[in-house]
Parts: C-alpha cells; sequence; structure tokens
C-alpha cells in the first residue's frame, strides 16, 4: 500500500507530467501562426494604448490568422470580444423562442422588429471584429474602430423604428417630435457616426477632451431622440397595464450604466494594471449594452403582440415599408462616410509610432 501511495505522490509532484496536457498550439496545424505572447504598454505603439491599462496588449504586424486565433487566447480585449459574440446566439435564440410563440411571420407589421434585429447583430458583430482585428496595425485599427461606428448608426435607427411603430403614444406621434421622428433618427444616427469617425482619425493620444465631445454629443443626441416615444410613455401609462414597461425601463437603466462606464475609466483609473485582464470599464460597458438590448428585444416583442393587429392601420403600410427601406440606405450612407475618413485620414505622427524605452 505504501508503494503505491509512494508512485501517487511521484506522479502528482513530478511537473514533467504537465507537459503531456494539449496546449493551444498542439490543437492548430504547424503550418497555422501561433499568437505572440501579450506585451507591456511600452512595448505597442501609443495608439493602442488604454488609459491605465498595462499589460495584456497583442503585438502588431503579426500575421492576421494570429488575431483571429487570438479569440481563445488571454489578452485585455478577449472579453470585449467575447461579450459581444456570446451575446448573438443569446440574441437569435430569444428571437426564436418569442417568434416561434407568438406565430411570428415576416409581413408589413413585422418588418421593424426584423430590422431592429438585424441592427443589433451588425453592432454586435462589428464591435467583436474591431477588438479582435484591431491590434494587427495601425491603418486596421482606424479601419475596424470605423466599422463599429457604422454598426452603432445602424443599431440607433434599428432601436428608432421599434420604438416608433410598437412603442409609441397616439399623443406622442402628434408632438413635433413624432412627427419628425423618423427623420431625426436616421439624420442623427449619420451623424453618430461621422462624429465618431473625425473624434478617431482628428485626435491622437493622449486624447483631449475634445475628442469626447465629438462623440458624446451626436450619440447623446441621437439616443434622447430614440428612446423620446419610451419616457413618454413609460411617463404616462400605468406600468400594471402594460408588461413590457419594466422591460424598457431596465434597457433604458442598462444603457445610462453602459454610458458611464463607457465614459468614464472606472474601476481601473484606481487600480492601475489591476484590471487589465478582467474588469475594465470597457468590459464592462459592453456587458450592460448586451443586456440593454436583451431588455429591449423582450420589450419589443411584447409590444409587437399586443399591437400586430393594428399596426398597419395606425402608420399605413407605405410608411412601414418605407422606413424600414431607409435602413440599408442609411447603413451604406454610414459606411460610405467610413470609408471617405479612412481615405482622407493623415498617417499618424511620428511620435505616435515610437515605443518607450
Amino acid at each position: 500500500m505504501s508503494e503505491i501511495l509512494q508512485r501517487l505522490g511521484a506522479v502528482t509532484l513530478n511537473n514533467n507530467h504537465l507537459s503531456y496536457l494539449p496546449h493551444f498550439s498542439d490543437l492548430v496545424p504547424a503550418s497555422v501562426p501561433s499568437p505572440s505572447p501579450t506585451v507591456d504598454a511600452s512595448q505597442v505603439p501609443v495608439l493602442f494604448r488604454e488609459p491605465y491599462i498595462l499589460s495584456g496588449y497583442r503585438p502588431p504586424l503579426q500575421d492576421w490568422r494570429c488575431y483571429v486565433l487570438s479569440l481563445f487566447q488571454r489578452h485585455n480585449e478577449s472579453l470585449n470580444v467575447w461579450t459581444h459574440l456570446l451575446a448573438v446566439p443569446a440574441i437569435l435564440l430569444c428571437w426564436w423562442a418569442k417568434a416561434r410563440d407568438l406565430g411570428y411571420a415576416l409581413d408589413a407589421a413585422s418588418l421593424p422588429l426584423a430590422v431592429f434585429l438585424v441592427s443589433a447583430l451588425t453592432y454586435m458583430t462589428f464591435s467583436a471584429a474591431a477588438h479582435l482585428l484591431q491590434s494587427h496595425s495601425e491603418r486596421a485599427h482606424y479601419f475596424f474602430f470605423f466599422l463599429d461606428y457604422v454598426g452603432v448608426a445602424a443599431y440607433q435607427y434599428g432601436c428608432a423604428l421599434g420604438h416608433y411603430f410598437y412603442s409609441s403614444e397616439p399623443a406622442w406621434k402628434k408632438s413635433y417630435v413624432g412627427l419628425l421622428f423618423l427623420q431625426g433618427a436616421a439624420f442623427f444616427a449619420w451623424l453618430s457616426c461621422a462624429g465618431c469617425c473625425f473624434a478617431k482619425f482628428r485626435y491622437r493620444r493622449p486624447y483631449p477632451w475634445q475628442r469626447k465631445i465629438c462623440q458624446l454629443i451626436p450619440t447623446s443626441l441621437a439616443y434622447l431622440l430614440d428612446i423620446s416615444p419610451v419616457v413618454h410613455r413609460l411617463a404616462t401609462v400605468p406600468w400594471s397595464r402594460e408588461p413590457s414597461l419594466p422591460f424598457h425601463a431596465l434597457q433604458i437603466g442598462c444603457f445610462l450604466l453602459a454610458a458611464v462606464f463607457f465614459s468614464c475609466p472606472v474601476p481601473e483609473r484606481f487600480f492601475p494594471g489591476k484590471c487589465d485582464l478582467v474588469g475594465h470599464g470597457h468590459q464592462i460597458f459592453h456587458a450592460f449594452l448586451s443586456l440593454c438590448t436583451l431588455f429591449q428585444l423582450e420589450a419589443l416583442f411584447q409590444d409587437y403582440a399586443k399591437r400586430r393587429d393594428t399596426v398597419v392601420e395606425v402608420f399605413g403600410e407605405s410608411q412601414l415599408w418605407w422606413a424600414c427601406g431607409s435602413f440599408p440606405a442609411l447603413f451604406l450612407c454610414c459606411l460610405a462616410t467610413a470609408l471617405v475618413a479612412m481615405r482622407h485620414m493623415k498617417e499618424p505622427p511620428q511620435v505616435n509610432r515610437k515605443r518607450d524605452k
């Protein structure tokens, strides 16, 4: 018996046996390059550094496949990718379950709900791609984040359509805001994309306060307009009468929390280097934004279930098709804006390319 215990102890204490466990590099063909180990902030160009994030950066100028495979690597962008990547199947499963229960069929009445789904999947996919691939080079960094802004603009307009056709009250629709809502929502969505693209290529690190202004003013105006029918309904309709209103309140709460963590580098500001891989503000921003979208989807499905028989009568089939047909047009306008910004972007100053000694 003692001999058996001695052998078991030898196996436990012998670290060489751990070499038999498979590593990630063993699971891919030898011809496929493996991602390089992560490095500290001082070893990457200034453009890629985030305030108070001191480590976990992927070196630039690796093979593109390294950044794709870094999806399974621990780095400071990992959770930024996975928070939105995992939200995609969650939203699709929620959509499938709700659509099955309601007997959903694509027609004029349900088209805004379909556009909302496409817009949500677009912003999450573009965001995940940006955070996964932006470390390849400076031009890749700008290109993928410009694409991310296109996805955000698409999502803003998709939300506006859902709120307008399913969640608005007659009194709000007759107001000046309601009468100009769809045109304003499309314009502010484009302005949000243009403002973010301009702020991205106009200002260099360390970013001045003007950069946040260029980003936050257009996106805030877009959000205030897009959420206005929901806020009016929350303020004027008894919540006991509308089961969707608590979910609308939750989506607003999650969005406001997301906005706080997007605007302020917390908690990493108070713990520099401690939140590099898990727990920094942008990861929390992504998590709250994903929750916001899930609550929003639930609320819109409940509103759609209640109003789908009357939505065509109230708004008219032509307005439904026109408003939803504007979505691809807006997407193309935002994409063209991002490409123009990319084309006219000046090369970053040489000082930003240097590595700290």
